[in-house]
């Protein structure tokens, strides 16, 4: 649990500097070190889900064979 914690104070902060960067704005910036974890959060379930049905359809190969390309 500590370290999900440090990676979502890692991910805040880079989000707030690289918006208040670009933007020059602490509002906007802290705005969207808010919003673009949660969007982000989301975005990675339906990631995952489109990976999840992709490994139940591809064939399982024994470790030590390589699949043709």
């Amino acid at each position: 649990m500590i370290k999900t914690i440090t990676f979502a104070v890692m991910h805040f902060g880079i989000a707030f500097t690289v918006a208040y960067l670009l933007t020059g704005d602490i509002v906007i910036g802290g705005a969207l070190a808010l919003i673009e974890p949660a969007v982000n959060t989301v975005a990675f379930y339906f990631h995952e889900r489109v990976w999840q049905r992709f490994d139940r359809r591809r064939p399982l190969v024994p470790r030590g064979h390589a699949v043709a390309a």
